[in-house]
């Protein structure tokens, strides 16, 4: 099996993305990687890092997608991009099964959408981040960020696609649903969510809890939060941006509450460690893009080796778990 790897994908391409790479490699057996890019660089970078190659292929791509660019018009003018070229790749050997990318989310989405074809029955392909929660386990959250503007089916298809997972990558028997909206209450939402309810629950063969709030994404009762891409999107950003907060916070209270602050800090500090490790999402991989025939992973703009080596073990674990 060969995981596809845009070297030149997010902030911090290339020397974290082909570290993460080796890092996948060295956790890891039964698969190799394609990195595509400028193969000068990322041989200067593979030999730096220690690795002989015998597991890594290099891909000449010269040209780089960046954020500013319009996703679509990048796209299909720069097939010599480390992120095109990378899809190309994915498409023409027999034998890669996943790709991964840190770069331009709009690009990877757009790539993905144009040249990898879906699995018959899915209106769209979404992105499905894996989130901690509070309890240790961990939960699917579908959609958040690919589709913005959604019908009633394309979140049933959302439904499936998540439990789908929850089954194969984290191996939950029967994953529990929720669908975010406004309040818990079975008539609570827009129509959009209205319609997406009466769907999901008419399907037996989900295991549909009803409506859940956004303060209940990480609280470990359920295993697949189903949602639009953009209150999703929103979602996702506002758990983020309460992590950072707290721990800003938590720091400056340490820093400036003197002696017994301090001293509170060193008693507490295996269990705050501890809780780091649980809700380090880097962790857990990228977000993967679900409903398309082979596997996709987004990893984080900002992702270091260790999120990137995360994101490829799950794009290895996800093939597996396909049987492709």
């Amino acid at each position: 099996m060969k995981i596809v790897v845009d070297a030149y994908g997010g902030d911090n391409a290339p020397r974290e993305i082909v570290a993460g790479a080796v890092n996948a490699l060295s956790s890891g057996e039964g698969f190799s990687v394609i990195l595509t890019g400028r193969s000068d660089e990322i041989n200067a970078l593979l030999r730096e890092f220690g690795y002989d190659g015998s597991r890594a292929e290099v891909v000449e791509a010269p040209d780089i997608i960046t954020n500013d660019m319009a996703p679509v018009e990048a796209v299909r003018k720069m097939k010599e991009s480390s992120l095109v070229k990378g899809f190309y790749v994915l498409n023409s050997d027999p034998d890669a099964k996943g790709y991964v990318s840190a770069g331009s989310t709009g690009a990877v989405l757009t790539a993905a959408t144009l040249l990898v074809k879906r699995k018959p029955g899915v209106i769209r392909a979404a992105l499905a981040p894996v989130l901690p929660t509070v309890k240790g386990g961990r939960v699917v959250m579908v959609d958040c960020g690919a589709n913005s503007e959604c019908k009633p089916e394309m979140l049933y298809n959302f439904a499936v696609a998540g439990s789908d997972m929850a089954k194969q990558s984290l191996g939950i028997r029967n994953p529990r649903i929720g669908l975010l909206s406004n309040g818990t209450e079975d008539k609570k939402g827009t129509d959009l969510t209205r319609g997406a309810f009466s769907l999901i629950k008419a399907d037996e063969t989900l295991n549909f809890v009803g409506n859940m709030e956004a303060r209940e994404i990480l609280s470990g009762d359920y295993d697949v939060v189903v949602s639009d891409g953009f209150s999703g999107n929103i979602a996702l950003k506002a758990l983020e941006g309460t992590a950072l907060a707290f721990m800003t916070l938590l720091k400056e209270g340490i820093l400036n509450g003197g002696l017994r602050a301090k001293l509170g800090y060193l008693l507490l500090k295996p269990v705050l460690k501890s809780l780091k490790k649980t809700m380090d999402y880097n962790a857990y991989g990228g977000a993967v893009m679900l409903g398309l025939e082979k596997v996709v992973v987004k990893a984080h703009g900002s992702s270091k080796a260790k999120s990137v080596s995360a994101a490829i073990l799950q794009a290895v674990s996800l093939a597996e778990a396909s049987g492709k």
